[in-house]
């Protein structure tokens, strides 16, 4: 018996497959994990790039003078440059006039229990006016490990939020 039993402790035949069970799994969720932050972290500069684009419309005026749909005209600036990655048709957004650059850091953006913004009215100004402009995207999280991890609120999303604060060229 004791023969047979040392024997079975010198065999290896199965080692790789018991040792690859314990770590695949592990390195199947981190590697997808991994990826799924490379996303999350694009979105995110994509949210930011996108609202610097459209923001550039309401600096030199050309959204005012359009003469069309200014809150259409920004909204298509914004997801003509994200909609790589982030559906437009859950892109919000508030664009406001505010007196003076002091009471721009005083306008909190205020949500809801989903994560929505309550307020998204839309006023780009005039010449010379200050503007402060947000837009927010709740990115969805999938992978339970980072959803955990990474997630600002208790449904797996990250509240993603770009914010810019400019006065308007003196256009005519």
């Amino acid at each position: 018996m004791r023969t047979i039993f040392r024997k079975w402790l010198r065999q290896k035949d199965g080692a790789t497959a018991v040792e690859f069970s314990m770590v695949g799994v592990p390195f199947v969720l981190i590697t997808v994990g991994i990826i799924e932050l490379a996303l999350m972290f694009t979105a995110q500069s994509l949210l930011h790039e996108s609202m610097f684009t459209a923001a550039r419309l309401v600096r030199t005026g050309q959204l005012q003078d359009s003469g069309g749909n200014g809150e259409t005209m920004f909204r298509d600036a914004v997801c003509g440059f994200s909609e790589v990655l982030i559906p437009c048709n859950r892109i919000q957004f508030h664009v406001r006039e505010v007196p003076d650059f002091a009471s721009a850091g005083e306008d909190e953006p205020e949500f809801d229990e989903d994560g929505n913004l309550t307020d998204t009215s839309f006023d780009a100004g005039g010449p010379s006016s200050i503007v402060v402009i947000r837009v927010v995207y709740n990115y969805p999280l999938r992978t339970p490990l980072m959803g955990s991890i990474f997630a600002n609120r208790g449904d797996n999303r990250r509240t993603m939020l770009s914010t810019m604060v400019l006065q308007t060229e003196p256009y005519q």
